[in-house]
């Protein structure tokens, strides 16, 4: 099976086939592609939305379509399941009564549950949401509904059906054959006791659906980040298996996910607009900006950028990002002809950086990430290019002992040397740091960032990681820590060790190089 990865992306087509079929403009970045040669029910449950006053958006109608193609074959439900997982305030709810509705009205005797965070929290949504619009509508006389504690219902009289809540507990769905189960609210659940009480109630059911949907949630959300990861690499598996064969079996799951990746910002309207599907249609960007101005940044990322809240342990006291902002420099640009590389490997392999340092005429070091991205398999090519176009100082990378030692062999065949004499290094040789060479950097590198001697342009790959990054005691000093940083700090480790060689190196290869000026 494909590895997950949140900078995948689908093939460009599926963008284009969603703006030319639903106007859609705003993708998901992992989503069930429309079958082709299945009809679908998708555009009844458009009239249904558009009775109880909410005309669904084209997200709302990718999804629906998707969701409710038919099996040419059987005249079945393609799709037994169907999971979302899209940020707060896109439409959510509107599309889950809409769901339940549209089956209430179109095959008789259907028994629908809803299911939220509490059996009290899905009885409010119920009551004060799904029967306010439905009363409020053209199908008001159609349905009528049952208050009474344990046995609440919207009852649909021409068909019979009825739509009912239930509790997040183990006996929930327990009873008749179930033919919708609706888990909303999926973060809240730390387990999966109420799919394993849906399921066995849909056994009989023919046209039977599990929906979920939920916004991000955080690492007690076990079961919905179960379900997120399994999501994907469907979604990943099923774009790989269509590119050999467009005829290849379809799973018998849909999903769909709006999603930012963590190297894209917070701040930025384009990331809004790549992961929020409402946008401009019942959301404004300024009521966007609002809530980041209000909102703890943790908070704001799980509910509109669909990340994973993680626990912020206490900041560690030798990292110094409380300095970090007031390095910005965003017109600051490296000198061409003072420029140290150097690489990184995250812990777990997934993803790598190249970081450069460069010495200012006014003495500060220009700190940059030239690149950060998944794997580790380019960047070998991409130093030996940085190399033949930069001439740097030198190349720097961790030991064996490192993730990037791994690297130094195909360094050096890739013409990047170590030093023939270590006294006399040459310009452009490696410098492969030993473990009192990290140690003395990293110290080098919270020093120089406490006495604003380092100017860097806000990157967020290595924002990121100064903020998140963690340490370790090396004798009485200290290093950066792969292993237990919040986040890939391959970037920060990058530019640590870039800064490192270029005041290590520069004195030998630099005619003009004043080294007391960086420490200043």
């Amino acid at each position: 099976m494909t590895t997950t990865s949140e900078t995948w992306a689908p093939p460009s087509s599926f963008a284009e086939d969603l703006r030319e079929r639903y106007g859609l403009e705003c993708p998901p970045r992992w989503g069930t592609p429309r079958h082709p040669d299945r009809p679908s029910l998708g555009p009844k449950l458009w009239r249904v939305m558009e009775k109880l006053g909410a005309p669904p958006m084209p997200w709302q109608r990718y999804v629906s379509d998707v969701a409710l193609e038919l099996d040419p074959d059987t005249g079945l439900l393609a799709h037994r399941e169907v999971g979302l997982s899209v940020s707060r305030q896109q439409g959510k709810t509107e599309l889950c009564l809409g769901a339940q509705v549209h089956r209430a009205l179109a095959w008789p005797r259907q028994n629908i549950i809803y299911a939220a965070q509490t059996r009290g929290m899905a009885r409010q949504r119920w009551e004060d949401e799904f029967w306010e619009k439905i009363s409020g509508s053209d199908l008001a006389k159609l349905a009528r509904i049952r208050k009474s504690n344990g046995n609440e219902a919207i009852l649909w009289g021409r068909t019979r059906s009825r739509m009912g809540i239930t509790a997040n507990t183990e006996k929930a769905g327990h009873g008749p054959p179930l033919d919708l189960g609706f888990i909303d609210e999926a973060f809240a659940h730390e387990d999966d006791r109420l799919e394993q009480a849906f399921s066995p109630a849909m056994l009989t059911r023919a046209m039977a659906q599990l929906w979920w949907a939920s916004a991000g949630g955080t690492t007690k959300s076990v079961w919905l980040n179960k379900k997120r990861e399994n999501g994907r690499a469907l979604i990943e598996a099923l774009w790989e298996a269509l590119a050999e064969d467009e005829q290849a079996p379809r799973p018998r799951a849909a999903y769909f996910e709006w999603y930012a990746p963590e190297e894209m910002d917070r701040a930025d309207p384009a990331t809004w607009r790549a992961t929020l599907p409402a946008l401009g249609h019942t959301v404004t960007e300024a009521i966007i900006q609002a809530e980041l101005e209000k909102l703890d940044p943790a908070e704001f990322d799980r509910a509109y950028l669909n990340r994973t809240r993680k626990p912020t342990p206490p900041s560690d006291p030798n990292v110094p990002k409380l300095a970090w902002p007031r390095l910005v420099d965003m017109a600051s640009r490296p000198d061409a002809g003072s420029v140290a590389l150097a690489l990184d490997v995250s812990q777990d392999r997934k993803r790598a950086a190249i970081s450069a340092a460069s010495l200012r005429p006014d003495g500060k070091v220009h700190l940059e990430v030239v690149a950060h991205r998944p794997g580790t398999d380019w960047v070998v090519p991409a130093v030996a290019k940085l190399h033949r176009l930069w001439r740097p100082v030198a190349v720097a990378v961790a030991s064996a002992g490192a993730p990037a030692g791994s690297l130094i062999d195909d360094l050096v065949a890739a013409g990047i040397e170590t030093p023939k004499d270590r006294e006399h290094p040459e310009r452009g040789d490696l410098a492969v740091m030993r473990s009192g060479d990290i140690t003395e950097a990293c110290g080098q590198m919270a020093d120089a960032m406490n006495q604003g001697t380092v100017v860097h342009l806000d990157q967020v790959p290595l924002t990121a990681a100064v903020n998140g990054a963690r340490t370790r005691r090396n004798g009485d000093a200290w290093t950066l820590d792969r292993t237990n940083s919040l986040v890939d700090i391959s970037p920060l480790c990058a530019a640590t060790f870039a800064r490192w060689a270029l005041l290590i190196r520069g004195p030998h290869v630099l005619d003009d190089y004043d080294i007391a000026d960086s420490f200043a």
